[in-house]
C-alpha cells in the first residue's frame, strides 16, 4: 500500500494576474514560487496554457517555460498543458527541443486536447475552424514521430524537428474526462487528470485508464497525477479566507466574466446565489483548504480514494506571500508524515 509520504507532489502554476497587479509582476512571482519550490522539494512545476484570460499570464507557456528554468537548477519544468490543437505539431517539437536542449533532463511535455480558451481566442488562435479535438490523437502521433523518427512515420516526409529528433521529452497526456484516459492508457503514457475542476469525472477516468493500460517503451505499467487545488494556511480560519480568490475566480468564470484574481473576503455569502454556491461546491471537490493537520488528513483520504503516483497543486491565492507559504506548508505536512 503506498504511503503518503512517498507520493512525490509538484507545482501547478497559472501565473495569476491579481488585482491591481500586472503581467510582469505575475511572472516574477513564478520564478519567485519555482525557486521556493525547488528548495522545498516539489518534483515538477507545470504551467498551463490559456488564452484570453486577464488573470492568467502563463499563455505563451513554452516562453514562460524557459523563463523558469533559467532561474532554477533542478526541479523539471513543463507544461499543464500546451493545447495541441492550437499548435503545428512540429513548432511543438521544435520548441520543447529547444527547451530539452538548454536544459537537458529537465522538461516535461504535458499535452491537452482542448483550446484553452473560449471559442473566439481559439479561432483567432488557429486562423480558421474549431475543432471538436476529434484530430488529437492524430496530431499527437506526428508530434511524437518528430521526436522519434524510428517509430511509426506519421510526419510530413523529408521534414525533421531540428532541435527536437532524437531528444527524449517525457509526454504526459492531460484530460478532465475520458478521452485522454483511454488514449493515454493505449499509448502506454503517463496521464495527469485535472480533478481541481472536473472532479465529477476523475474516479472513472483513472478506472479506465488503469483498465485500459498497455505496457509501452515509456512506461511498464500506469502513472497517474492527480491535480488538486491546495489553499494552505497556519489557521484552517486564514485558509478559508485566502480560500475565497479562488472561489471569487471560478465564480467569474461561471457567470462568463473571467477577470483578475481578487483579493479574499471575509465572506461569500453576498457574492453568490445558493445554486451557484451548490454548484461550486460540487465543482470543488477536490479543491481543498486548511491548516497543515487537516490537509495532511484530506490527503490521505485522496490516496486511499484515487491511489494517485503523484500529486500536482494549483494554489491560486491573492497575495504572494501567502501564496509561498501555502506551498511551503504543503511540502512540511507530506515530510512530516
Amino acid at each position: 500500500m503506498k504511503q503518503l509520504r512517498d507520493i512525490p507532489v509538484s507545482v501547478l502554476d497559472l501565473a495569476p494576474i491579481v488585482e491591481g497587479g500586472s503581467a510582469a509582476e505575475a511572472l516574477r512571482n513564478s520564478l519567485d514560487l519555482a525557486t521556493r519550490a525547488e528548495g522545498w522539494g516539489y518534483r515538477r512545476f507545470w504551467v498551463a496554457e490559456h488564452h484570453s484570460m486577464p488573470g492568467i499570464a502563463s499563455s505563451a507557456t513554452s516562453v514562460v517555460i524557459g523563463h523558469i528554468a533559467a532561474g532554477t537548477q533542478t526541479i523539471r519544468v513543463g507544461s499543464g498543458g500546451i493545447m495541441l490543437s492550437n499548435h503545428a505539431p512540429l513548432a511543438v517539437a521544435e520548441q520543447f527541443g529547444t527547451l530539452e536542449s538548454l536544459f537537458p533532463g529537465r522538461i516535461d511535455l504535458g499535452l491537452g486536447r482542448a483550446p484553452g480558451s473560449d471559442q473566439a481566442a481559439a479561432r483567432a488562435l488557429r486562423r480558421g475552424t474549431v475543432g471538436d479535438g476529434s484530430e488529437f490523437p492524430e496530431q499527437l502521433s506526428e508530434l511524437r514521430a518528430y521526436f522519434d523518427p524510428e517509430g511509426a512515420d506519421s510526419r510530413p516526409r523529408g521534414v525533421h524537428a531540428v532541435p527536437g529528433e532524437g531528444l527524449d521529452i517525457p509526454i504526459w497526456l492531460l484530460g478532465s474526462s475520458g478521452f485522454s484516459a483511454r488514449l493515454a492508457a493505449q499509448l502506454g503514457l503517463p496521464f495527469a487528470f485535472a480533478s481541481h475542476f472536473a472532479p465529477e469525472y476523475l474516479l472513472p477516468a483513472l478506472e479506465l485508464y488503469r483498465t485500459n493500460f498497455r505496457p509501452s517503451a515509456v512506461l511498464d505499467k500506469p502513472y497517474v497525477m492527480v491535480g488538486l487545488g491546495i489553499t494552505a494556511a497556519d489557521t484552517a480560519a486564514e485558509a478559508a479566507r485566502l480560500a475565497t480568490s479562488q472561489q471569487q475566480q471560478f465564480l467569474n468564470l461561471v457567470r462568463g466574466r473571467p477577470g483578475k484574481l481578487q483579493q479574499p473576503v471575509d465572506s461569500m455569502d453576498e457574492l453568490w446565489t445558493p445554486y451557484e454556491k451548490s454548484l461550486l461546491a460540487g465543482k470543488q471537490q477536490y479543491s481543498i483548504h486548511g491548516d497543515k493537520a487537516s490537509i495532511k488528513e484530506r490527503l490521505q483520504q485522496m490516496l486511499a480514494e484515487t491511489d494517485a503516483d503523484e500529486w500536482i497543486v494549483a494554489s491560486q491565492i491573492y497575495d504572494h506571500q501567502a501564496r509561498l507559504r501555502s506551498y511551503e506548508l504543503v511540502a512540511e505536512a507530506l515530510r512530516e508524515i
